[in-house]
């Protein structure tokens, strides 16, 4: 109101207008910051899938396309650091709609990947399922290429729906100033916040309490189930961790702006502070790319042990993960695992753990 001169509105306080500026400003620095170390962790993470690690099991499969869908938003990064810099969206329509599909499709394929890692964690640990079908790569294959698909129907509607809006002078996408469209972000929020964060986050939460559970039936004595089910347990935390700090926020402060902005359109200061909210939690979203590879050493040795040989350097500075050159030389699907049974330990396919002797080959291989 008072920038459309309605001198009935008292003007905002310098201070609180330099606190605003800032921290409206200060995402933008750590968006930029927050992407080019996510860019350069991703591309390192797929090179190491597709050049380093030959023989791929179905955990691989999943991590790989867990690490496309944090690098699908990279042809969309430079436009939205343009406009976060501008405020005014200067590519057109067409670009503004591809922008939200990979915007979409790397948050929610990367939760889907996140809980299929869980899902497929805990199955292949947890039950006695001879010739499971999660085991086999080629089911997994199929079961990725139908993500992807459901990522695809569920982008789609933004090339038909999304428009950009003059707001002001100026041109937005996907902004919560866009109040033409209110009714369409309400309804769209509220579908994908079951679809995409409240089922996949409980099916998380789920499997990280089972297999905990799990875990306290095994035999003390077993130290390579112990090592084989903690693995498991940290992936899956890892999965939560980046769960609570990267999805969750940013769909409690979208859901209260699509709520402000369709009920209480007039309350200019509370929409104002909303806004700042969801810039803030939008880009401790973009941290996910930061993070997945923390789960990718993790969840597989294979790829701990190849980055770490391609960037020995980092033995000085991680001497928990250090391995000697012999260590290098080895299989890649050699685990730590493996070397525990080799020093004639009981396997965890002998004692008090329900695993078929499939699952602990594919398991071991990780």
């Amino acid at each position: 109101k008072f920038l459309e001169g309605d001198i009935s509105t008292p003007p905002i306080p310098e201070v609180v207008t330099r606190w605003l500026c800032n921290v409206t400003i200060l995402p933008n620095y750590l968006f930029h910051f927050v992407f080019f170390v996510g860019f350069l962790l991703n591309c390192i993470s797929l090179w190491i899938f597709w050049v380093r690690i030959s023989q791929w099991n179905s955990t691989m499969i999943l991590q790989f396309n867990l690490a496309i869908a944090d690098a699908i938003i990279t042809p969309a990064a430079p436009l939205i650091i343009v406009y976060s810099l501008t405020d005014d969206w200067l590519f057109g329509t067409f670009l503004c709609q591809l922008k939200v599909f990979l915007l979409s499709t790397h948050m929610y394929g990367s939760i889907y990947f996140l809980t299929l890692i869980s899902l497929h964690r805990y199955f292949t640990v947890a039950h006695n399922i001879k010739g499971s079908i999660l085991s086999k790569k080629s089911f997994i294959t199929k079961l990725c290429l139908f993500v992807w698909g459901c990522l695809c129907f569920q982008g789609f509607p933004f090339f038909i729906a999304m428009k950009t809006s003059e707001v002001h002078g100026t041109t937005k996408c996907l902004s919560i100033h866009q109040t033409d469209l209110a009714i369409l972000f309400f309804v769209w929020n509220w579908v994908i916040i079951f679809s995409g964060l409240l089922i996949p986050f409980s099916i998380t939460i789920i499997c990280y309490s089972l297999l905990s559970r799990h875990i306290l039936k095994v035999n003390p004595m077993n130290l390579s189930s112990k090592i084989m089910l903690t693995k498991s347990i940290r992936t899956i935390a890892v999965s939560l961790v980046i769960f609570l700090i990267c999805y969750v926020p940013v769909h409690i402060t979208r859901t209260l702006g699509v709520t402000v902005i369709l009920y209480f359109p007039s309350q200019c200061s509370l929409l104002e502070n909303v806004e700042i909210a969801y810039y803030i939690t939008w880009m401790l979203s973009g941290t996910n790319c930061c993070m997945d590879p923390i789960l990718y050493c993790f969840a597989s040795d294979k790829y701990k042990k190849t980055f770490l040989s391609c960037f020995n350097f980092l033995q000085r500075f991680l001497p928990t993960l250090r391995f000697t050159t012999n260590d290098a030389q080895r299989v890649p699907g050699e685990s730590a695992l493996q070397e525990v049974q080799s020093e004639a330990l009981p396997t965890v396919c002998t004692n008090n753990v329900n695993l078929s002797q499939e699952d602990c080959a594919s398991t071991d291989n990780e």
